[in-house]
C-alpha cells in the first residue's frame, strides 16, 4: 500500500485471524518485517506490531523484509530485491536460504556489478518489487509486492526470543527534510 496503512492494518489482521479460524488469544508471538522498505510503512507496521505484542504480553520478533522475500520462493540462489525508488534497489543475496552478505542499497545501474561481485550464478532467482528492475540479470524473476506472510511467520517462529523490540532497518536517508 502506498497510503492508508494505519487505517487498514487492524481490520486486515482481524480478517486474517477470522479466515484462519483463530482469534487473538491464540497468538503467542508477533512477527513483523523490519525493512528495508518505505519509511512510513515500516514505522506504521512496527508500531502496530509492538503495540499488539505489549497488549497481549507476547514477544515481538523482527524479520528482515529481504530475508522474508527470499524465504517466499524456492531456489538455491535467491536475490531479494526491493524497489527503493530514486533508481535504487535494496538487494541481498541468499544461498540455500542463508544470507550471503548483508543488505545494501544499490543504484540500478550498478546492480549487475554488485551481483557479479558476489559470484551469483546463472540460475539466479530474483524476487520482490525490484525484480523487474534487474530482470535481465536473472534466470527467473518473481515480482512480489511483499513477502509471503507464511514466510514471515515461519522466520519469526524460528528466531530466538528477542531481547528487545525490533527496530526499523533503513539503508538510506529519508527523502523528507525539515524546513529551513
Amino acid at each position: 500500500m502506498h497510503r492508508g496503512h494505519q487505517e487498514r492494518l487492524a481490520p486486515l489482521v482481524a480478517e486474517a485471524l477470522a479466515a484462519s479460524g483463530a482469534d487473538l488469544a491464540a497468538v503467542g508471538r508477533i512477527g513483523v518485517t523490519t525493512g528495508p522498505g518505505s519509511f512510513t510503512g515500516l514505522r506504521v507496521g512496527l508500531a502496530f506490531a509492538k503495540g499488539l505484542a505489549i497488549a497481549r504480553g507476547v514477544p515481538c520478533v523482527g524479520v528482515s523484509a529481504l530475508e522474508a522475500l527470499a524465504a517466499s520462493v524456492e531456489g538455491e540462489e535467491v536475490l531479494a530485491a526491493i524497489d527503493a525508488r530514486r533508481e535504487q534497489v535494496y538487494l541481498q543475496l541468499f544461498r540455500a536460504g542463508a544470507p550471503s552478505g548483508g543488505p545494501e542499497a544499490v543504484a540500478v545501474a550498478d546492480a549487475a556489478s554488485w551481483i557479479e561481485g558476489r559470484g551469483a550464478g546463472r540460475g539466479l532467482t530474483v524476487v520482490g518489487s525490484g525484480a523487474p528492475m534487474v530482470a535481465d540479470l536473472a534466470a527467473r524473476t518473481i515480482e512480489l509486492a511483499a513477502p509471503d506472510p507464511i514466510a514471515v511467520a515461519r522466520l519469526a517462529m524460528r528466531a530466538p526470543e528477542p531481547a528487545a523490540m525490533p527496530s526499523p532497518l533503513y539503508l538510506r536517508a529519508p527523502d523528507a527534510r525539515l524546513p529551513a
